[in-house]
């Protein structure tokens, strides 16, 4: 039973160390640039590969060949192993290594290692050499792989010496790597040397050992770009796996300890076990949650795994997404401040913005309390951080403020006791305001690179705090632009307005006796009235009508405006077709009316005829307009009627045409206008045609 499960424990172990190597193999050969150390480097893989099958191999058929193929396959690997340190050493001679002279050549750890594949075949059981050593061959045999273990370890140590220090970063993985493969092969025929036999147990495990160093080769060879192999690994990979192998040996240890408390515990020794397994559940849920861990082993594997703390274009995709969550500004500006948080791993901050170009005020804060505490733009403290665009570290400050020279900190960030990052957001040369961390969840060493990173990043925050203000600032001046087009809008009708009224008490002087007159002025007053009751209920609700759309009778409409102007200089001819309706708004449809005869009178000589009509024509309703005066020119007609502002007459404001062009296009109309100076003018509106009917219907209700 326990043979079989040592040889199913031997199996998994090469197993799974042949899947690894051959993975690894195929992962050099799709990264694959060419380069003598690239080239060295793959073989040796390739033959741990081999190696391993080889041994899977022996378990399956334990033959004489199988145990010479293994043998040789662990021999070329050690000398292929061998070939790949001394190229190392060779290729930075000059520039990163000092004192290899002492090193033997690559040729003469290929003959050491050529001599014990030969003296392995030669000691093999049944041959001539075996016989005359006797019981002494075995142990000749774990002698002389000792001796390569011990050399292969002392390459590692050489490499590693002799490197400067500045590159010992680079090679320092893969020394770890094979240090340690070379440290169990030692281990592995001291002990059988010492016992005279080979250890099964030590022997099921050597596989999956040497499988190890595969990651160690792999963070290795993603430093050295210059092996000509192109081979990354990710930060988030190495975190996650980093984070994964702490989980599992954790939870090893705890249940080895677990184990030991069932056997020594007695009868409370299950029970023991229970608990403790529970507990160690609870204690990694708390730890996997914990935002201060996660923040600390990311500090690790930056410090221990990379060159660069950042790994530059995550950190960049997410800062960018954390501030385009968000459209509107006080979202926004908590985002920036959780952006650059998140940077230095500090759990909370606070923004300050320039206001009204004279203090900087806090307008946001995120994991902190408000702090109603302002700074004056022109004060010592804003001259700095605008002058200097420095990121500030309180603790630094602290130790040796003679760094920050004339830095005089606000009496008001001492309510702040955890302060330790003060990031200056500069847009162009101006500073529009700064953020304040607190301290980290994890010691960060606040080096020159992350100074640059916040830097930068405060640059980038404040163009879009920038860019969100600007665009507020824009929609609020769109809406006081439309407040202002409404206001000479309404301007323009209470000057029509205004007209009737004079023309009211003109004539009143004249006919104040006859009561026709009279109940005409009541009406006027009446109309007059009610219609500036519309311009200022226009005015709180914009420019969209309040009334909902509804069939129109446009000759009783063109009627009543018609006899509004009764009185004036020029006399209305009148045509119009009962029957025709069109769907819009009854006071805009009589404005717009209104203001073309209005026009047309207002172009036309004393007593000129302007004529007003109303037909069918394919399918439209068409209002035409017709007077006598002095025209308008083709440019005009074409280049300036219809646009704001633009007018012939010297009282004129320009707006009754583009308000009128505007109504009737949204009703689905058009107005046309055909002019000749010193002759007159034509104006056709086009309506679409409404339902009769319908209007039938709806009037019952209305006047319920």
């Amino acid at each position: 039973m326990i043979a079989s499960n040592l040889e199913a424990v031997a199996l998994w172990s090469y197993g799974l160390a042949a899947a690894g190597f051959l993975v690894f193999v195929v992962r050099l050969v799709l990264g694959w640039r060419g380069g003598q150390r690239a080239t060295f480097l793959f073989v040796a893989i390739l033959a741990s590969a081999l190696w391993a099958g080889s041994n899977l191999m022996l378990l399956h058929w334990p033959v004489r060949a199988a145990w010479l193929a293994a043998d040789a396959f662990d021999s070329i690997r050690y000398a292929l192993w061998f070939v790949f340190l001394q190229s190392l050493v060779s290729a930075r001679r000059s520039s990163v290594f000092v004192g290899l002279q002492r090193l033997p050549a690559p040729w003469w750890s290929v003959a050491a290692v050529a001599a014990v594949l030969i003296a392995s075949v030669a000691l093999s059981e049944g041959l001539p050499f075996t016989a005359l050593l006797g019981s002494k061959a075995n142990m000749v045999a774990f002698a002389l792989r000792l001796g390569l273990a011990v050399v292969g370890l002392t390459l590692v140590e050489h490499l590693l010496r002799a490197a400067a220090p500045h590159a010992r970063w680079a090679i320092k993985p893969l020394c770890l790597g094979l240090a340690g493969m070379f440290g169990f092969d030692l281990f592995f025929h001291a002990d059988a040397l010492l016992y005279g036999r080979l250890d099964a147990d030590i022997w099921a495990a050597r596989g999956i050992a040497h499988a190890l160093i595969l990651p160690f080769v792999a963070v290795a060879t993603a430093r050295n770009t210059a092996w000509t192999i192109d081979m990354h690994l990710s930060r988030g990979v190495i975190f996650h796996s980093t984070a994964l192998f702490v989980s599992g040996v954790f939870l090893l240890a705890l249940a080895a300890g677990g184990y030991f408390i069932r056997y020594v515990g007695g009868e409370w020794g299950k029970a023991l076990q229970v608990e403790l397994l529970f507990a160690a559940i609870l204690l990694v849920a708390l730890v996997v949650f914990s935002g201060g861990f996660r923040s600390k082993l990311k500090v690790f594997v930056s410090k221990h795994f990379f060159s660069y703390r950042y790994d530059y274009r995550e950190e960049w995709l997410r800062f960018t997404r954390t501030l385009s969550s968000e459209s509107s500004l006080p979202n926004v500006q908590e985002r920036s401040i959780k952006a650059l948080a998140d940077l230095v791993e500090s759990p909370a901050g606070a923004l300050w913005l320039k206001q009204d170009g004279i203090l900087f005020r806090q307008v946001s804060h995120w994991n902190l309390a408000q702090l109603d505490a302002v700074e004056p733009v022109d004060g010592a403290f804003g001259r700095f951080l605008e002058r200097k665009g420095w990121v500030i570290d309180l603790r630094e400050y602290e130790s040796a403020s003679e760094r920050y020279p004339e830095l005089i900190l606000p009496e008001w960030l001492a309510s702040v006791p955890t302060a330790w990052l003060i990031v200056p957001l500069i847009s162009g040369t101006e500073l529009i305001g700064f953020v304040v961390l607190v301290t980290a969840r994890a010691s960060v060493d606040v080096n020159w690179e992350v100074l640059d990173l916040l830097k930068t990043a405060g640059r980038q925050a404040a163009s879009y705090l920038g860019q969100i203000e600007a665009t507020e600032a824009l929609l609020e001046a769109r809406k006081f632009d439309a407040f202002n087009r409404m206001s000479a809008f309404v301007v323009h009708d209470l000057k029509n307005l205004v007209a009737q009224l004079s023309l009211m008490l003109k004539n009143a002087e004249r006919h104040r006796q006859n009561p026709d007159f009279q109940r005409d002025m009541l009406m006027t007053v009446e109309h007059v009235v009610e219609r500036m009751n519309q311009l200022m209920l226009q005015l709180r609700t914009g420019t969209t009508p309040v009334e909902k759309p509804r069939p129109i009778d446009l000759a009783s409409v063109m009627r009543r405006v018609c006899q509004s102007k009764l009185g004036q200089h020029a006399p209305i001819e009148l045509n119009l077709s009962p029957g025709i309706y069109t769907v819009g708004h009854e006071a805009q449809l009589e404005h717009v009316i209104g203001h073309l005869v209005q026009n047309g009178l207002d172009a036309s000589p004393a007593n000129g005829p302007v004529s007003v009509c109303l037909h069918r024509d394919d399918g439209s309703a068409v209002i035409e307009v017709v007077d006598s005066g002095v025209g308008m020119t083709p440019d005009f007609v074409r280049d300036r009627l219809f646009k704001p502002f633009q007018t012939t007459k010297s009282t004129g404001m320009g707006i009754g045409v583009y308000e009128s062009s505007q109504y009737v296009t949204s009703l689905g109309g058009r107005i046309l206008i055909e002019s000749t100076p010193n002759v007159g003018t034509r104006v056709r509106v086009l309506l679409p045609l409404g339902d009769s009917a319908v209007a039938s219907a709806l009037a019952p209700k209305e006047a319920a």
